[in-house]
């Protein structure tokens, strides 16, 4: 039977673009729709692109090109509608550590890597398999990099002057920062102040008007206007180029490729997870079914793209996301209209971003990680969850501590082992109801029922069963109409009961048994006649 699945595993077997099912039927109203969308999206990802970029320890343009040329790519090529690329908070924490440790050049290497790696993935069809990571994972690690994320603006929102460079990880960074602090620059601290409470109250009154634009505008004109001792973009990074460079990758020596590997492999980890989560929270708000795989390819081609031109790490970003779907967007030609409008932007008005203040820039981050932490469900979790909890607690920790990929990695395999037991439990069986001599057939019959998986978890319960039984009966029946998967590890504890059974002079039938676990056991040696399969447990006690 072709069922819904198998037609959505087809339709994402292959490489298939929502761009081109929608131009189809492309119409001047949603042109009109999209654009409205796309320049609206563009305003938000202006500052805070630059700002994401400056966080990570990078020049603002840099962040510029990946939200142009990612951005563009993501949304030419991708598997969701409404999807919007570019540079990512998530990313802060894991960026300004390779920058650290590998410099500019590394990170830009290190980013077509993990584009290649997420190209593979998603030919390979991986994207389907993102989606099972545990819930508690994603709100702990989310939570801990919006912390990171915190503390990695305080610098520029307090106007702290170090004696040498900030350092990455956050622990370090906390005491750099605090033996700094008298030298805190109270018009930084005024600024950064004015940034958060300017866009939360716009946020909250006035959502329509695109509120990090115009408190980018107004801190700008007021730190010029008063002559405000406070860095800004210009006076750090000097002037922003006005377009795009010409591609090219560093040169790099094999040794550091080699070196670069684990923190390509994190980047594409960590921009996976995010652009499907992206993607799920649009189907959520749009009605739209995205397709994971050629999401995931699409990923991959804009890292690789945007490493070529200098930019920083591309991921689909969940709030602009957002914002297209609140604005009116239709279809990926809104996305592309929003990297163009970006392009534009650079090109005509680069000089006027060196006004920006970064105190400004840090107060937008400083709330965009407030905004981050799911602060109800995380509450949720620690209170009625008691299993989840520790996942949550374990990922959260671990990711403050050591870093994302190790807060991930430990969270998913503690969240893999507790459902392993928790379905090992399921399985169970169900003891006897039926004595010597007490069936329609006078005869002595033993029915073992599992119910659940019967997997390699939960098989250790099956060998042990014709000790608990205590005595071999007459007829043995094996009733799995209640066992909707079984493995390899299921179908040998099996075969090593009925072998058991059949040695003790007990006649074995096997009732209710699908295709796939039937055929699983014949290649463990049970076949007919040694063994009899009927369809149904009460066909097993009558024939």
């Amino acid at each position: 039977m072709d069922t819904g699945a198998d037609r959505a595993a087809r339709q994402d077997a292959a490489f298939r673009p929502r761009l081109a099912e929608a131009l189809k039927s492309y119409r001047p109203a949603t042109f009109r729709a999209d654009a409205i969308s796309g320049v609206t999206v563009a305003i938000v990802a202006l500052p805070l692109s630059m700002a994401i970029a400056i966080g990570s320890g990078l020049s603002p343009d840099r962040g510029l090109i990946a939200a142009i040329v990612g951005g563009f790519l993501v949304s030419a090529l991708g598997g969701s509608r409404y999807q919007i690329g570019g540079p990512a908070g998530a990313f802060i924490v894991l960026v300004a550590g390779i920058v650290e440790r590998h410099g500019v050049d590394g990170l830009v290497v290190a980013t077509a890597m993990a584009g290649a790696i997420m190209l593979a993935a998603g030919w390979l069809r991986l994207g389907t398999y993102i989606r099972y990571i545990p819930h508690p994972v994603t709100v702990g690690f989310t939570a801990a990099i919006a912390i990171i994320i915190a503390a990695s603006q305080l610098r520029d929102a307090l106007g702290l002057t170090l004696p040498g460079r900030e350092p990455a990880a956050l622990w370090p960074k906390i005491e750099t920062l605090w033996s700094a602090i008298a030298t805190i620059n109270p018009a930084s601290v005024a600024i950064a102040a004015g940034t958060i409470a300017g866009v939360a109250l716009m946020r909250r009154y006035v959502p329509r008007i695109p509120g990090l634009l115009v408190v980018t505008i107004v801190a700008s004109a007021l730190a010029a206007a008063l002559s405000l001792p406070v860095e800004t973009v210009a006076s750090r990074f000097g002037e922003l180029p006005h377009g795009l460079p010409v591609p090219h990758l560093p040169s790099v020596t094999l040794a550091q490729v080699v070196d670069l590997i684990p923190d390509a492999f994190a980047i594409a980890l960590l921009g996976g997870i995010e652009s499907l989560l992206s993607a799920v929270v649009a189907d959520a708000m749009s009605g739209d079914r995205h397709r994971p795989n050629t999401e995931l390819t699409a990923q991959g081609v804009a890292n690789v793209a945007t490493a070529l031109f200098g930019g920083t790490c591309v991921t689909g970003t969940i709030a602009r996301t957002a914002t297209n779907i609140r604005a009116g967007g239709r279809t990926p030609v809104a996305g592309m209209l929003h990297a163009a409008v970006l392009l534009a932007a650079l090109m005509v008005a680069a000089p006027l971003a060196g006004y920006i203040p970064l105190a400004c820039l840090s107060g937008m981050l400083l709330f965009v990680s407030w905004n981050m932490i799911e602060r109800d469900a995380f509450a949720a979790i620690l209170r009625h969850w008691r299993g989840e909890a520790a996942v949550l607690l374990a990922t959260f920790g671990l990711t403050l501590a050591y870093g994302v990929v190790e807060g991930i990695a430990a969270g998913v395999v503690l969240g893999s082992l507790m459902f392993v037991h928790r379905m090992a439990g399921i399985a169970s069986p169900t003891m006897p109801q039926t004595g010597p001599g007490e069936t329609a057939a006078g005869r002595d019959v033993f029915v073992y029922r599992p119910a659940g998986p019967l997997f390699f978890g939960s098989a250790s319960t099956v060998a042990a069963t014709m000790d608990r039984i205590g005595y071999h009966p007459q007829r043995l029946v094996i009733d799995l109409s209640a066992v909707p998967f079984l493995d390899s590890s299921g179908a040998v504890a099996l075969s090593v009961l009925a072998e058991d059974a059949m040695r003790g002079g007990s006649r074995v039938v096997v009732a209710g048994a699908q295709a796939a676990a039937r055929e699983a056991l014949e290649r463990e040696g049970l076949r007919e006649p040694g063994v009899t399969y009927v369809a149904t447990p009460g066909a097993a006690a009558t024939d």
